[in-house]
């Protein structure tokens, strides 16, 4: 098995990005302009190395290699948003992977492209990018070929000596566990469960009973043999469920007008454990949206305008704007979710202004992780 932070590490120890790596300060998938830039480097390293994986890591200063981390991004069908716009699309894998260094809210991300045979090519514009567009690597550069091109396999040996160089180890193994039960987690609720003697899946949170069932919250929950952190979350809650051959994770958000206290199952995560060493990862979406009086949110909806509004001009909020603020997020999904078009823009549009206030922050990135999951989902 691979170890992935090793092989971060050994990729950011080869010199400069390259034809097969390129390293990013984050991704913005919010924006056109973000989307067509990441699915550029997606095609120019598919078309680059036809023989061998190439890489993306995100969370890495440009200047100097400094991992400064970028937020928990676990959006598995982000291979939809590839499809959707290249021909002859490259599978690829996105994964977060945990360093000692950072806040354990920050993830060091790392994109996997598998060897893809055929040219990718954009089937559709996006941004400045015209359809049919093709590009490949030139050093460190995604550049555009408005000619055939022969591709070359001269990576290959290179990015599989830096792979050998990344396999795990037992001591990497029982290092993870140990850091992740009695250091990074030593005030929460932490367990382990090892799966056909080869996978070691940890996982903290703290638990509460709400009705007849036990929601963990504030969870972390990480593959370790890999350094992979499958999931994340300091606003939702889940229910963990395991065998002998699965672990099983159903994620719930909460959401209502004002309090937030129903609680909406969101996405099913099943982990599927094989004896040959091998895991697969299926996942279902759960989550139906509340439905609510129109005119309710009507009202609703230009309160949160009126709060965006002042917060713009710097202007100090009453008591009940405050509070209202903490839930604005959630609201605006609520009204977008039901119909209101132009809230999730507004939502966007607020995100640096919402930036200054940490926990109504954190609460807009998974109003944003719930609605991108539910569009890529309506896309399958």
């Amino acid at each position: 098995m691979l170890n992935k932070r090793l092989l971060i590490k050994n990729l950011l120890a080869h010199n400069d990005e390259s034809t097969f790596y390129d390293k990013k300060r984050q991704l913005n998938l919010h924006s056109r302009e973000g989307k067509a830039k990441f699915l550029k480097h997606i095609c120019a390293l598919s078309n680059s190395n036809p023989a061998n994986r190439s890489f993306i890591v995100v969370g890495v200063e440009d200047r100097d290699n400094e991992i400064v981390g970028d937020d928990f991004f676990d959006d598995s069908r982000i291979q939809n948003l590839v499809n959707a716009y290249l021909e002859n699309a490259p599978q690829i894998q996105y994964e977060n992977i945990p360093f000692p260094n950072l806040p354990k809210e920050k993830v060091v991300g790392l994109v996997t492209i598998s060897p893809n045979k055929q040219i990718s090519f954009f089937k559709k514009g996006i941004h400045t990018i015209p359809a049919n567009s093709v590009f490949k690597r030139r050093g460190s550069n995604s550049i555009p070929m408005d000619e055939p091109f022969t591709r070359s396999r001269t990576s290959k040996e290179i990015v599989e000596s830096i792979e050998n160089a990344s396999r795990n180890s037992i001591s990497d193994t029982l290092d993870g566990v140990m850091d992740f039960m009695n250091n990074r987690h030593k005030d929460f609720t932490t367990k382990y469960k090892v799966f056909k003697e080869l996978f070691i899946i940890c996982w903290a949170g703290i638990p509460k009973r709400v009705r007849s069932e036990t929601y963990l919250s504030r969870v972390d929950i990480e593959l370790i043999n890999e350094q992979i952190k499958l999931f994340y979350s300091d606003q939702d809650d889940v229910i963990i469920t395991y065998d002998e051959d699965s672990f099983t994770i159903v994620e719930y958000v909460r959401l209502g007008l004002q309090d937030k206290t129903s609680y909406y199952p969101l996405e099913k995560k099943t982990i599927l454990f094989y004896s040959n060493g091998y895991y697969k990862i299926e996942q279902e979406m759960l989550f139906e949206p509340p439905v609510y009086n129109k005119k309710l949110l009507y009202h609703i909806y230009n309160s949160n305008l009126n709060i965006i509004a002042k917060l713009s001009k710097n202007l100090e909020l009453s008591f009940r704007e405050l509070k209202d603020l903490e839930n604005l997020p959630s609201t605006l999904m609520i009204c977008y979710l039901n119909g209101f078009d132009d809230a999730k823009q507004v939502l966007i549009d607020a995100k640096e202004l919402l930036r200054k206030h940490p926990t109504v922050y954190a609460s807009f990135k998974d109003s944003m992780r719930v609605l991108r999951k539910m569009k890529y989902n309506a896309n399958e």
